[in-house]
């Protein structure tokens, strides 16, 4: 599953294993042989791999279909728009990153209550200005 997901993200994003490699600071080799499952990276290059293409590393191996905590939480808000369009501008928030994390363990509807309470703060925090 790990390699699969690999080569599928590497091909999706129209990069070569050297280019991946590269980046990783690993050889071509070594992504052949994780794409081919003939070995696991450790760790650091698992999470490297996940930051690379923007996912978790829960998704790279399998765990889940979701690619990364922040598609959760979109499909949590998706059918209120005034909360979508807060969400994607929340979203590419640095500081809030570890919050979106932690979303794997929330139902949508605890997701959705969290995104008003944010933006409930946000808005208050406008008023203020």
């Amino acid at each position: 599953m790990l390699g699969k997901r690999i080569k599928e993200l590497r091909k999706k994003k129209g990069i070569t294993q050297k280019e991946l490699a590269s980046y990783l600071g690993i050889s071509d080799r070594a992504v052949g042989y994780y794409e081919s499952g003939q070995r696991t990276p450790p760790p650091d290059i698992l999470q490297k791999i996940a930051d690379f293409f923007n996912v978790s590393t829960d998704y790279l191996l399998g765990r889940t279909n979701i690619y990364n905590p922040a598609d959760e939480i979109t499909e949590a808000v998706f059918d209120d728009p005034e909360l979508l369009e807060f969400w994607r501008e929340l979203k590419e928030r640095e500081d809030l990153k570890l919050l979106f994390k932690q979303t794997k363990k929330l139902s949508p509807k605890d997701i959705k209550q969290i995104i008003r309470i944010i933006k409930a703060i946000e808005d208050e925090e406008d008023k203020g200005e």
